[in-house]
């Protein structure tokens, strides 16, 4: 075979230092462990401090890093693995279920929601919203829309607001019998609020889950899940269940 062009390129130093960090992360840190400050590692590989800011940016954009104000550069834990398709016969709020639910409003939903749901523009619905934490680190947001019409036996004064809401919205929407549900992944960028919620910059890169869930021949519920797009990667398998991985350059999906 031929040389090209690319076979006479050299790899940048920040890339091979970014590998040898790697390993090093793989072989002697573990979850949380905070690293030796930049001087100190720049001594230790025999590079310039610049190269080293370069390496350890590409660690924490593929997920291995996290920058911590107050603390340092810490080993994160292992991505966790959003899956796409599986289960398709359960409601949000199970047993099984690791969403914690923090708030639950009254509010007119987004045009495209309310589209979805079939409700009227000005319609009020309940909104719930949920947070996911991994290793001790919030990962993902979501905003849960169910119109009145799927909860019809709730009242103002089963709980007024907050996480007791929240539960009591969602065990009142489990009296209805699902009958399936249907979801889209795409690529985003955090708003203002996901951004505060998931300690990233506004525009970060985010994994938008978008899952329609129905029954009696409509849409009883929509999510719309934000996930840190460097914290978690997509798998697809039998199960629902949100996964733990660990890097997937370590472990093949």
């Amino acid at each position: 075979m031929g040389t090209t062009q690319l076979d006479s390129v050299q790899e940048p130093k920040y890339w091979h230092l970014r590998t040898v960090l790697s390993e090093a992360l793989d072989s002697e840190f573990s979850v949380g462990e905070i690293l030796p400050n930049e001087r100190d590692l720049a001594a230790r590989f025999g590079v310039a401090r610049a190269t080293l800011r370069q390496a350890l940016e590409q660690l924490e954009l593929e997920g291995r890093l996290q920058r911590r104000r107050g603390v340092g550069t810490t080993v994160a834990p292992p991505r966790v693995g959003v899956a796409v398709g599986g289960e398709q016969h359960a409601w949000p709020g199970g047993s099984k279920d690791a969403w914690q639910p923090t708030d639950c409003v009254q509010q007119v939903p987004p045009a495209a929601v309310a589209a979805a749901l079939e409700t009227g523009a000005d319609e009020p619905v309940h909104t719930v919203r949920r947070s996911r934490t991994s290793g001790g680190q919030r990962v993902a947001t979501e905003l849960l829309y169910i119109p009145a019409a799927s909860v019809p036996g709730l009242t103002a004064i089963d709980a007024p607001s907050g996480p007791a809401r929240a539960r009591t919205v969602l065990r009142e929407l489990h009296r209805l019998e699902p009958e399936g549900q249907d979801r889209a992944v795409e690529l985003g960028s955090a708003r203002a609020d996901d951004a505060r919620e998931l300690d990233r910059l506004p525009g970060s890169p985010v994994l938008v889950v978008t899952t329609r869930f129905t029954a009696e021949g409509r849409t009883a519920a929509l999510s719309v899940a934000t996930y840190r797009a460097d914290t978690c990667r997509l798998t697809f398998g039998d199960t629902a269940d949100v996964e733990i991985h660990h890097d997937p350059e370590r472990r093949a999906s």
